[in-house]
């Protein structure tokens, strides 16, 4: 007989039908052994987080309260190191909260279940605004207000992780207030330890020239430290193309590149300057005049002093101005031109000059990663303004270059825009732009559509029928031209940069125009003038008779002096030409011509020119931009902005003229004139 004695197991004798039917509930520890060890992992690597945080936040502080940028080099590898810290948390941190909610899904202390799944979704929260932060790949927030949001988020969110951290647990186990005592002391000796570090610069002290502060004379342009600056801190332009690939591709082809012994026109002037320099100085110091605008890279590194300088094969020979040459000046003295600027060698991301292609890498997501720093070093308030241009576009010749007088003015196009209608300051233009240009970027870095990494939303302006900047359109990322749209057609045509060419010349288009206004009735300026002129109802001439014409040339857009620059080399002239039509089947008969070319390409020079006409002490044409020898202007013709200029010509009809008579007038511009440009083509034949 089996036996039916009830069980001595109390469990089962007690229990009821129901409860014998009802399943275990399988109860697991919160943190387990196995856990145990990626707890540990992520509090090590919290604290160390926490510490570097604190110390990027207190810097960020800083800069707020001061109002200038305090993050330099070592902040640069502390940011590096809140990447990397945070890469490395992210399996840790999603092994054990994942575990730990498997572990813990089902207890019956629900309120800290509760705030357990919050404290996790706002450390996702955390985790994803800092991938955000870092620009992946083709995964990057360009838009300004979603990217400063993702950076609050990512700024905030850690205050709420602390707060729901401690209310987690003060429904959970209890806290072991020692030891977060302990690790918050060690999270702020480690912060204060950082802050102590903060001023460390890995920079070798470039040598001091010889000469001292002397060295940079006649130019005004100085060094920050006074000291030279390394060539390949400013001839790094591959450095910027990574990231800024279509700015890179304008300013290849602008002058501003091409300024130095890279420009054939250049080259033949300067080394002419630096040979009649030595030979009456017994240095090429005089020449340094032309380099701090012209020759940065050699002049501040040091190799422009050398009088066997080899202006074709030096590595520094070909740099122009660079990128980092512009960007990294960091103040303008005063508006007296001359270069008269301080630049400062910039700090640069840990590792952005390394060969390790991984290490590039790095350095580069740490500029995506971080860019104000980048925006700080290289975009600075004065790069906005018209007194940085004038530092280079203003000019005066002092007695070391010329051996004459301690001042000669030269090309000025900073007073020239500064005391003009278009700037807003002026009121003696007779014309005016619908508003004012208040730098010299509104004309010369046109915004233009481009996805580089640098481009913000900004408007792409367009031009009215006048020619004018006028209006906007619709905002859209895009970048500031670095071309620099002027004049200089003749340096892109040397360089076979054809799209440069059409570039500058769109420039020129509706700049100025020229009208035929009056005529009078006689050679002289008394005569009795008709006026204005009209298609509809032309003046009738006699056979015989003499007449002036009166042509007007007007400026439009121009913001400064027409020409300006190198106004003794740029080449704009009238073309005149007087014709008798339908002349009984014999064609169009020419009765008069001014300005027309030779077979050499070389323009009358009885032509009249809206430049400046220099010579030298002894009376010759100033011909090949031989600054030194420049002694006085015998005239000068430029015309100021929003103003015009009139011309006389004097017009004999044929006592046989029995045609209508037509006159042709045309403004006509190229760079240079022929006989630079031959002395520039001799000047680059081998001996």
């Amino acid at each position: 007989m089996p036996d039916k004695t009830p069980s001595s197991d109390p469990s089962v004798a007690d229990a009821t039908p129901a409860q014998a039917k009802k399943p275990r509930v399988k109860v697991r520890r919160a943190v387990g052994p196995k856990l145990r060890p990626w707890l540990r992992a992520v509090w090590a690597l919290l604290a160390l987080i926490f510490a570097n945080s604190a110390y990027l936040v207190g810097i960020r502080v800083w800069e707020w309260a001061s109002g200038v940028g305090q993050q330099n080099y070592f902040f640069q590898w502390m940011f590096l190191g809140h990447l990397v810290i945070g890469l490395l948390l992210v399996t840790p941190f999603l092994v054990f909260a994942l575990a730990h909610m498997r572990n813990t899904y089902n207890r019956r202390n629900r309120r800290a279940v509760r705030v357990g799944y919050a404290l996790f979704a706002v450390s996702v929260v955390i985790l994803l605004s800092g991938f955000g932060l870092m620009r992946l790949g083709s995964f990057a927030i360009k838009d300004p207000a979603t990217r400063g949001a993702v950076y609050w988020a990512h700024v905030l969110a850690p205050v709420a992780a602390v707060w729901l951290y401690f209310l987690h647990r003060l429904v959970g186990p209890k806290l072991n207030w020692r030891l977060g005592l302990k690790a918050g002391f060690g999270v702020l000796a480690g912060s204060l330890v950082l802050a102590a570090l903060h001023g460390i610069d890995p920079r070798e002290p470039a040598p001091t020239p010889d000469a001292g502060d002397e060295y940079f004379k006649p130019s005004l342009a100085r060094t920050a430290s006074g000291t030279f600056i390394p060539a390949a801190s400013l001839q790094n332009d591959a450095y910027c193309k990574e990231c800024h690939p279509d700015t890179h591709a304008d300013w290849y082809a602008s002058s501003h590149h091409f300024s130095s012994f890279n420009n054939p026109a250049y080259l033949a002037s300067v080394r002419e300057t630096r040979e009649v320099s030595k030979q009456r100085d017994g240095s090429v110091q005089a020449a340094r005049w032309c380099a701090g605008c012209h020759d940065p890279v050699p002049f501040f590194s040091g190799a422009f002093d050398d009088p066997d300088y080899d202006d074709v094969a030096h590595p520094t020979a070909h740099a122009g101005i660079t990128c980092t040459v512009c960007h990294a000046i960091e103040d303008v003295r005063s508006p007296k031109g001359n270069a008269d600027y301080v630049i400062d060698e910039p700090i640069h991301y840990p590792m952005a000059d390394s060969d390790n292609p991984v290490l590039k890498w790095v350095s580069n997501q740490l500029i995506k990663a971080n860019p104000s720093f980048h925006k700080r070093t290289f975009l600075k308030p004065l790069h906005k303004s018209a007194e940085f241009c004038g530092s280079c576009h203003k000019v005066h010749l002092p007695k070391e270059l010329t051996d004459y007088k301690d001042f000669l003015r030269g090309q000025n196009h900073y007073d020239s825009w500064l005391l003009s209608g278009v700037s807003g300051h002026g009121l003696r233009s007779f014309y005016y732009p619908p508003s004012a240009e208040t730098n010299c970027n509104e004309c010369h870095m046109p915004r233009t559509e481009s996805d580089d990494f640098g481009a913000s939303f900004g408007e792409v302006r367009w031009e009215d029928g006048e020619g004018f900047n006028y209006g906007d359109r619709e905002a859209a990322l895009s970048i500031h031209n670095h071309m620099f749209p002027s004049a200089n057609t003749g340096l892109a045509y040397l360089i076979g940069e054809d799209e440069a060419v059409q570039t500058h010349a769109d420039a020129l288009k509706k700049l100025a125009r020229v009208d035929i206004f009056g005529l009078r009735k006689g050679p002289s300026l008394d005569s009795e003038l008709v006026a204005p002129l009209s298609d509809n109802a032309p003046p009738e001439l006699t056979p015989g008779e003499s007449y002036l014409l009166e042509a007007v040339i007007r400026t439009l857009r121009v913001g400064h002096h027409f020409t300006q620059g190198t106004v003794d080399s740029n080449e704009v002239w009238l073309e005149v030409t007087a014709r008798l039509l339908n002349e009984k089947g014999a064609g169009d008969r020419v009765i008069g011509v001014s300005g027309d070319m030779d077979d050499v390409k070389a323009v009358d020079p009885w032509a009249h020119f809206v430049n400046a006409f220099v010579i030298d002490r002894d009376g010759n044409r100033i011909n090949r931009r031989n600054a030194q020898d420049i002694f006085v202007p015998l005239y000068n013709h430029q015309i100021p902005p929003g103003a015009g200029q009139s011309v006389h010509y004097r017009l004999d009809v044929p006592e046989d003229a029995a045609a209508p008579v037509e006159v042709t007038v045309r403004l006509k511009y190229r760079k240079f004139d022929q006989e630079y440009m031959q002395i520039t083509a001799d000047n680059l034949r081998p001996d």
